[in-house]
């Protein structure tokens, strides 16, 4: 590929965020969780591959749909400004069409599951679609993320099992939590510029009270852990693996003591390490068993 062609499809990889993975990852891992422990430690390689290919779409998608309804707004916040839409690298209808694209080669791979998983994979790209809206009229967007992010869970459950327990959505709840920790972090970075231009979030809503209720958060997600380890019966390594995500907590509580956007970032960024720990427990604790 010469170097001209490589100029062309730069601002759609920057567009889907491939050249940043940590939102793939962040999504991933609940959902491997999930498949790990519907599947009782040996979940099918097919609905594995179709999941992971399934994360990388979604998240894509999510990141288009995004950066089309935020451009006006991403045109005045630092971090924001340089992505391909607000500069005019790209225009709306090809955004909107890779979109498409990327939304019906997800639903293609949801149609080789199951029919309960299709009616799930319909209700998770609604909520993908509008979670971008949701911070215009709710100081909450982080949550509906937090759904759209932790449908992944019952999707995962019904393509392995056709059924959705109550384990199920105990790590869906769990996940929900989880990513309301970390898109808060995210928020705190631009928690500046979006008081200027109007948007809204949690990092805002919490105001200074925003470590003390992010750690409340974290607690509680350590609770759900244990209750997911009770009720899968998994053994110490996923124990082990809860009192190291505790751990990353608490790194990240002296990240935000900081009051730095390269110090919130970091602590964001530092969840990708919380979500592979937890998955390496369920892992582990299946296969020693």
């Amino acid at each position: 590929m010469d170097m001209t062609s490589l100029e062309k499809i730069k601002p759609f990889i920057e567009l889907m965020r491939i050249d940043r993975p940590i939102g793939i990852f962040l999504l991933l891992w609940p959902t491997l969780w999930a498949l790990w422990i519907a599947g009782n430690g040996k979940p099918s390689w097919k609905i594995i591959i179709i999941f992971i290919a399934g994360t990388f779409l979604m998240r894509s998608a999510g990141c288009v749909v995004n950066d089309f309804a935020d451009q006006k707004y991403d045109k005045n916040v630092t971090r924001t400004r340089a992505r391909p839409l607000p500069r005019g690298t790209i225009e709306s209808r090809r955004a909107i069409l890779l979109f498409i694209t990327l939304m019906g080669l997800a639903l293609l791979l949801v149609s080789q599951t199951n029919r309960l998983t299709l009616e799930l994979a319909v209700i998770g790209a609604i909520l993908a679609s509008t979670y971008p809206y949701a911070k215009r009229f709710t100081y909450l967007p982080q949550i509906h993320l937090g759904i759209a992010f932790g449908w992944a869970i019952p999707m995962s459950f019904a393509a392995q099992t056709a059924a959705l327990p109550h384990d199920c959505w105990l790590i869906f709840i769990v996940t929900v939590i989880w990513v309301l920790i970390y898109d808060t972090e995210y928020a705190m970075v631009d928690r500046n510029d979006d008081l200027k231009i109007g948007v809204k979030s949690t990092a805002i809503l919490f105001g200074e009270d925003d470590r003390f209720i992010i750690s409340v958060l974290q607690i509680v997600m350590i609770f759900g852990l244990f209750m997911v380890g009770n009720v899968a019966d998994l053994n110490w390594q996923f124990y082990l693996s809860i009192v190291m995500t505790a751990l990353i907590f608490c790194h990240q509580q002296l990240k935000l003591k900081e009051r730095t956007r390269n110090a919130y970032f970091k602590a964001f960024k530092s969840n990708n390490y919380a979500g592979l720990a937890i998955f390496v427990g369920v892992y582990a604790s299946y296969y020693f068993q």
